[in-house]
């Protein structure tokens, strides 16, 4: 499997939408994931950048990942 350097994560009551792209920009993995294999599933992974829509609770999933080793950027809702 290629190296994902960059996140996308979607945050949602129950279902997660990981999407993970390569240093080139090529999607290298796609998932839903429930919420209880969320940070199981990224603390396998090593150090990335991951961006998280703002919204109540998108801080604490921050300080959740950044706890794992990611960096995390928070991006307001667009309208």
């Amino acid at each position: 499997m290629q190296s994902i350097s960059t996140i996308g994560l979607n945050i949602a009551k129950s279902v997660f939408q990981v999407h993970g792209v390569d240093a080139a920009g090529q999607v290298v993995i796609r998932r839903q994931l429930k919420r209880r294999f969320v940070l199981s599933f990224l603390e396998k992974l090593p150090p990335c950048l991951v961006g998280i829509e703002a919204c109540a609770s998108s801080h604490h999933w921050s300080r959740e990942l950044q706890a794992l080793g990611h960096t995390v950027r928070l991006m307001p809702p667009a309208l």
